[in-house]
């Protein structure tokens, strides 16, 4: 018992020196530079979809097709062998930039009701896929990975409650349930693939646009959920002006 307390006593002490958490905070050169091309081509492929959406904008293109085209463009990057890398950054452009224009109709919707929710949603996605994606850079290595057999399954979860709502028809509290626990999800998919990302560059996986593909999904799937539960709020507050004015 004595042997257990003191060796619980002395990990417990080491971890919180200074030098502990240094080292294991500890990013090797090339996987900070690996990280560096990831999120600089992460930008750009948000860029290529704003494209998308202002595309749609201007000229209603977007819907199922540009939603099978973008899944068309990802299934080919990720067949196309890492060496040809131009034709995979070019695959990855292209279907951020169909990504934008199949989100375009919710854009629409949103600018026509309140553009500054737009703008509250994009800055609050980019803070909370900011804040977490730092969190998991700064935590121990492979702290986190566990979560994602519980992310997982519940995103499944989701999926066969969103296919039972589709069949047998849904409720408004089906629909804020998956809405929220999404969010949630994909919260935590952020802190999961970040860490696998970092894992996989330290045992020499340097797939930046693999990398960046994943990321971006990431972050679309936030903005998109965070955009509905915006502009549904709104929605409620301005239809309870509405019915107060009614009553008064």
């Amino acid at each position: 018992m004595d042997a257990f307390s003191s060796f619980f006593y002395t990990q417990s002490s080491d971890s919180w020196t200074y030098d502990s958490l240094k080292s294991l905070h500890q990013i090797s050169p090339v996987v900070q530079q690996h990280l560096r091309q990831v999120y600089l081509t992460l930008c750009c492929a948000l860029v290529a979809a704003a494209i998308g959406a202002y595309l749609h904008l201007l000229w209603n293109v977007g819907g199922l097709l540009t939603m099978f085209g973008c899944l068309g463009s990802m299934i080919w990057l990720l067949s196309t062998p890492p060496f040809e890398e131009r034709k995979r950054v070019a695959l990855l452009m292209a279907s951020a930039l169909l990504q934008g224009a199949s989100i375009g109709p919710l854009v629409e919707l949103t600018v026509s009701l309140d553009p500054s929710i737009l703008v509250a949603a994009f800055v609050g996605t980019a803070l909370v896929f900011g804040c977490f994606s730092a969190a998991a850079l700064l935590s121990r290595r492979r702290e986190y990975l566990y979560l994602g057999g519980f992310l997982s399954s519940g995103l499944s979860i989701l999926v066969w409650l969103h296919l039972f709502s589709s069949v047998f028809g849904g409720s408004a509290a089906i629909f804020e349930f998956e809405l929220y626990v999404g969010l949630v999800l994909f919260v935590g998919y952020v802190v999961v693939d970040t860490q696998a990302i970092v894992e996989r560059a330290h045992l020499g996986d340097l797939d930046f646009v693999k990398h960046s593909l994943t990321l971006f999904s990431d972050f679309a799937s936030l903005f998109v959920r965070l955009s509905i539960i915006l502009l549904k709020n709104s929605v409620d507050k301005r239809s309870n002006k509405k019915k107060k004015k009614r009553d008064g």
